[in-house]
């Protein structure tokens, strides 16, 4: 029991924390995992030894639980509220192979590190979570790979600085969260199938400061749920990947809207080791290339709306935008109220850039401002000239529509109110193929187009199907 002195300090400090002066924080104590029986030496399980330590510091008011220098291996971690896991430089917490370690049932992915219904936890330092991905040889989806860190049904979650490397699967999967702050990670994740950057599905989520280098899909925002992913804010990243640098869907139950992205430099991850797992394209030779630079996609129902993307760099990619809206999973979604400005790129494959829906449903107001794109070239005629199939089943990704499409820079198809101001294509070869290339495209405003002319007698924009085309 607290003594008298004891209890007037309580008081002092919640009144003054009230009046803003001191956080209720402030006397918040440290637990040390070694003081709880934990062992650094890269053989010993830790497990009980960690979930002991971060249990009691929640338990007993919050605080910091810290993982100091050393190997530590545990199975799966549960975090608490009002806990802060901090791994001090040169701790690393990696994951078991046992896959016991990682129980399959209960309410959670399985996972290095969980946050399930936690409030206000966080995980900080320059420590690192190690996933051992390659031990981990299950192909599906689930069970038997774990994420290395997920944040599910939970809110004011911080994580900060902290290296997550060689995921087994996803490496942070945030779910059904709110008031998420993600900042300075460094995410190295080649060593399995499936290895996503980050994943962001929630309300009022912020990252900013990643260096991310991953197999899979960098950014990657989804809607699995009832909710919007709303109010979502991506800023200052550099991203390396094989796959699609920022997607979002596929996942578009309910959909996107409030999601602001600035700011991001991208180029092919430094690593080929999964490429064979995709089939390669016809026309790229570069050893290793990423699918798409921004890839929007609604193809399970839902709606997104009020995007907004700037200040983007990308290299190696095959396709620098791809937006779709299909009917994977019916009824046919929205997406609309899109801006897309200060973009620079370099394709490398003869599949441009497209904005496209299903028969029946539109693309809508769409504005590409201060786009440029130098583009691989090399088309000829039988390109410029074929039909496009629709592919409405097919899997949404760039080379649903094969390995090539009729405009060098830019097709679109099924879209009406769609913006291209100071939309520059510049060809690095010859190419025979239309720069832009409309199809039951309507109320489409061209101004200040600067574009190669084609090789041959196609037309610089040519249309089918269209209506209320301006071009200044």
């Amino acid at each position: 029991m607290m003594n008298s002195v004891q209890r007037a300090a309580a008081v002092l400090g919640i009144l003054l924390a009230a009046r803003g002066l001191v956080p209720l924080t402030a006397c918040a104590r440290d637990y040390d995992v070694l003081r709880y029986g934990a062992k650094g030496d890269g053989r010993t399980l830790n497990t009980r030894a960690i979930q002991k330590t971060i249990d009691h510091c929640s338990t007993t008011g919050g605080g910091t639980v810290t993982v100091p220098q050393g190997t530590f291996v545990t199975g799966m971690l549960e975090m608490r509220d009002d806990v802060t896991l901090n791994l001090e430089k040169g701790a690393v917490l990696q994951s078991s192979i046992d896959q016991k370690d990682f129980p399959a049932t209960g309410p959670h992915a399985q996972c290095l590190l969980a946050m399930y219904r936690v409030n206000n936890a966080s995980l900080t330092g320059e420590g690192t979570l190690d996933g051992r991905g390659d031990r981990f040889t299950v192909k599906n989806e689930a069970p038997g790979r774990p994420f290395v860190v997920l944040v599910q049904n939970s809110r004011n979650i911080r994580i900060r600085d902290v290296n997550l490397i060689n995921a087994a699967r996803w490496t942070l999967r945030l779910l059904a969260s709110e008031s998420v702050r993600v900042q300075g990670l460094r995410i190295h994740s080649l060593t399995n199938y499936n290895n996503d950057g980050i994943d962001i599905d929630g309300k009022d989520i912020i990252v900013s400061d990643c260096n991310i280098q991953c197999d899979d899909d960098a950014i990657c925002l989804k809607s699995d749920g009832d909710s919007f992913c709303e109010n979502v804010v991506v800023t200052n990243c550099v991203l390396r990947t094989n796959r699609n640098f920022i997607k979002f869907g596929t996942a578009s139950r309910t959909g996107f809207r409030n999601i602001a992205i600035s700011n991001i430099t991208m180029g092919t991850a430094l690593d080929d080791h999964l490429t064979n797992w995709d089939k390669r394209i016809i026309g790229v030779t570069d050893p290793i290339t990423g699918i798409a630079g921004i890839a929007l996609e609604i193809v399970d129902g839902g709606v997104m709306e009020r995007v907004t993307i700037t200040n983007i760099t990308m290299d190696g990619v095959q396709t620098p935008l791809f937006i779709k809206v299909g009917k994977r999973t019916p009824p046919v979604g929205a997406l609309k109220n899109i801006l897309i400005s200060n973009v620079a790129a370099k394709s490398c494959s003869q599949i441009s850039s497209s904005i496209t829906a299903v028969p029946g449903a539109f693309v809508e107001n769409v504005t590409l401002r201060d786009f440029m794109v130098s583009v691989t070239g090399g088309g000829n005629l039988e390109q410029a000239t074929r039909d496009v199939i629709e592919n409405e089943k097919g899997y949404p990704e760039n080379r649903m529509f094969g390995d090539s499409l009729p405009g060098y820079g830019l097709y679109i198809r099924h879209a009406r109110n769609i913006v291209l101001d100071n939309v520059q294509f510049e060809l690095l070869q010859p190419d025979m193929r239309s720069a832009i290339f409309l199809e039951d495209a309507h109320d489409v405003r061209i101004h200040h187009l600067k574009a190669d002319p084609p090789q041959g007698e196609e037309p610089l924009i040519r249309q089918i199907n269209t209506s209320a085309i301006t071009v200044d």
